[in-house]
């Protein structure tokens, strides 16, 4: 029975990994969907909406750390933690959605055709994101990939640092697209526009963290990606492979 146990893990971590990032995608482009309102007055929404996203930004920020995941491995198989973190931050994010609070009144509101570009740009940053994917040589954020190894007795070995797709453009393609697609909404409500900026503040300071975790990883070699490539926004052409 044991052995049922791992597929039973990577089974629940696809669920509720790939279907909180799917009502999450669906959260940014049409808004709030108001399922638990809690007729709070607007500052009160806000700090909620604010909190909300922190105990995200929490959790993310602490499981992904070197320090706790060596201090976890000593509770579970290593192979085991990509699909805990990710059935954590799934929850976490459900969390979100759930009970995020709409606050009344409208900031800005693109109309007719700045409307519609902004939606054409927001589903052309799903296939950038489809793409950025696509551009890693292991691509395993629900973490089945280690838990099938795991059963396997193949060991996980380290993946070489690879170049290439959406990662010769910028270093971090996924964020950039993620920032893009939080950005990309024709009306901005109070609420909206706190989640804007909140999100758009972690993904910067978590892509710094980030950088340190791949030069530890990679030394000199990341370094000269470094120097060549920019972090988040794509202001200048490749060069050549």
């Amino acid at each position: 029975m044991n052995r049922y146990k791992p597929y039973a893990l990577a089974y629940v971590s696809l669920f509720l990994g790939f279907g909180s990032m799917l009502l999450f995608t669906v959260f940014i482009f049409m808004g709030s969907f108001s399922l638990f309102d809690q007729g709070l007055n607007q500052s009160k929404a806000l700090l909620m909406d604010a909190c909300l996203s922190l105990l995200f930004f929490a959790q993310h920020s602490v499981m992904i750390r070197r320090g706790i995941q060596e201090k976890l491995s000593k509770l579970m198989p290593d192979a085991y933690y990509s699909a805990v973190y990710s059935i954590v931050s799934g929850i976490t994010l459900i969390a979100i959605i759930l009970l995020w609070q709409k606050t009344p009144g409208l900031i800005a509101s693109a109309d007719g055709l700045y409307s519609w570009m902004l939606r054409v740009l927001f589903f052309l940053c799903i296939a950038g994101f489809h793409w950025g994917t696509t551009s890693l040589v292991s691509f395993d954020p629900f973490g089945i990939k280690k838990i099938e190894r795991h059963l396997r007795h193949k060991e996980t070995k380290p993946m070489p640092m690879t170049v290439q797709g959406a990662y010769r453009w910028v270093r971090h393609p996924l964020y950039f697209f993620s920032l893009v697609m939080i950005w990309a909404n024709p009306n901005l409500t109070t609420d909206r526009l706190l989640f804007n900026i909140l999100w758009t503040i972690w993904i910067v300071i978590a892509t710094m963290f980030e950088e340190r975790d791949l030069i530890h990883d990679f030394g000199k070699q990341y370094r000269e990606y470094q120097a060549k490539v920019p972090m988040i926004i794509p202001y200048k052409f490749p060069h050549k492979a």
